[in-house]
């Protein structure tokens, strides 16, 4: 069942600009303002999104993942999974959103190369 439109993937690879942009998955994170960046205050070991970089595939890939919860039976037992072990409902929300960025990373990559180097082989 695809779970992104053709607005909301067209803004993704208009956010992306050029193939083989981004090598690390850090800079993709970078670039669509979801890199975490140590928040200082206190001796705990927490994390706060960077803000800066395109906003745009951001807002294209919470939509993704808005769709999935909604329609997607694995996330929906994965959220509710969360919530009841405490989670508030945006703290459960974050892990589906990391996969979708890392799926979306893995496809731009896989399309990358014209030469097909990065494609994933068959075995």
């Amino acid at each position: 069942m695809p779970v992104a439109g053709a607005i909301t993937a067209a803004q993704i690879l208009v956010g992306r600009s050029h193939p083989g942009r981004f090598r690390p998955e850090a800079a993709f994170a970078s670039f669509a303002g979801v890199a975490p960046v140590p928040a200082p205050p206190g001796l705990t070991d927490k994390h706060r999104l960077d803000r800066g970089g395109d906003r745009r595939p951001n807002r294209a890939m919470h939509t993704i993942t808005l769709i999935r919860m909604r329609l997607t039976p694995a996330t929906k037992t994965h959220l509710a999974r969360r919530i009841g072990e405490g989670r508030s409902p945006r703290g459960a929300q974050r892990r589906p959103e990391h996969s979708v960025r890392r799926q979306v990373f893995k496809i731009l990559g896989q399309r990358s190369r014209p030469d097909g180097e990065g494609l994933p082989r068959s075995a």
